[in-house]
């Protein structure tokens, strides 16, 4: 054998030991972890984090927060260039006056009409009460021409006073029906006044609503990780200005082994130990652990194959807590989280909790 190849062999030998090896201790490691139902892995502190995005498209105004600030839910951190929308606001005012102007108009025009009505029923009233008379009056002329003592002179005339009277009777009927159609074409009129001014009215609300809308506010308390853009720019509907970290949802994520993930229960009591403050001892709870494990095959085939399996946890702090230290409260930063596996174990000296 070729002294070449002997050192290939050596250095192959060495390399095997040492995988073993590494195999060995860190399997040791994670059963030294899950020594007495408490196990730990190191993870780091993370936080939902959301965008703050302009409804319209518009001009950014202005920005009233820069990164690393603390924002309230609700309070205004930008503004959109509104001219347009005043001028749009300023017109629809406008044309609402307009259509209440109509609509009065309207109304006062439908009151005449009524009016125009009532008069044209009374002049009815009036021609039969006088078609009445004329008719009894000719009556007695008739029977006094029969008797010969009244001229046909005069009954031509009672006789033409009678058909004059019945013809203004059917004009003024005629009238009153002219007058329902115009009734009925000023509430049609008044109707569609109305519509214009509900229709205005929205206008006005839909353009006050985009107007409030170009004020960007937090949706919800956190810290300003990022300006995404600046006084100035122009942005699209849905552009995004700032982003925020939610403050209100902290948590940790970290990894744990087969054997020990299967035992991890949701509502699990975790104790967090930061490297920036070790002094204290953090409370959380397991919230989440995943049903797909983590830098493995798909597909796995023996059983130490199956001991690489890695699943993620997430252990969410208390939002009171994190309100009580809100200035506090930063993401990025690594730890060790501890996991008790058994609700009756007492926690050790070291890992009870310890807050400013």
């Amino acid at each position: 054998m070729s002294p070449r190849l002997k050192t290939l062999l050596i250095r192959a030998v060495l390399v095997a030991l040492l995988a073993g090896g590494a195999l060995w201790f860190w399997q040791r490691i994670e059963q030294s972890r899950s020594d007495g139902g408490i196990v730990s892995s190191n993870g780091r502190i993370e936080a939902i984090d959301v965008n703050i995005s302009a409804k319209l498209p518009g001009r950014i105004e202005d920005i009233f927060a820069d990164e690393g600030d603390l924002v309230a839910r609700g309070q205004v951190v930008a503004k959109l260039d509104t001219s347009v929308l005043e001028a749009q606001l300023r017109e629809a005012r406008a044309q609402h006056d307009r259509a209440r102007m109509d609509l009065e108009s309207a109304r006062s025009l439908l009151a005449q009409r009524e009016a125009d009505k009532a008069a044209t029923e009374a002049l009815v009233v009036q021609r039969l009460a006088d078609l009445d008379m004329l008719r009894k009056r000719l009556a007695r002329t008739r029977e006094l021409a029969r008797q010969d003592m009244a001229t046909q002179s005069r009954l031509d005339e009672d006789s033409a006073a009678v058909n004059a009277t019945q013809a203004a009777v059917v004009a003024a009927r005629a009238q009153v029906r002219a007058a329902e159609a115009a009734i009925i074409q000023s509430q049609a009129s008044i109707a569609a006044a109305e519509a214009q001014v509900a229709a205005t009215s929205a206008s006005i609300e839909r353009i006050q609503a985009d107007i409030d809308d170009s004020l960007l506010r937090a949706p919800r308390d956190g810290r300003v990780q990022y300006r995404i853009a600046q006084p100035g720019e122009v942005v699209a509907a849905g552009g995004a200005v700032l982003n925020v970290v939610d403050l209100s949802d902290v948590y940790m994520t970290f990894f744990l082994p087969t054997q020990v993930a299967g035992k991890v229960a949701i509502g699990s009591e975790v104790r967090l130990v930061l490297d920036a403050f070790p002094q204290y001892v953090i409370p959380a709870t397991a919230t989440f652990v995943s049903d797909v494990a983590q830098f493995t095959p798909k597909t796995v085939e023996t059983a130490e194959e199956r001991q690489k399996l890695m699943f993620r946890v997430k252990a969410s702090i208390n939002p009171d807590l994190l309100r009580q230290h809100l200035p506090h409260v930063k993401t990025g930063l690594p730890g060790m989280a501890y996991l008790k596996l058994d609700p009756q174990l007492d926690w050790p000296a070291h890992l009870q909790v310890k807050v400013p």
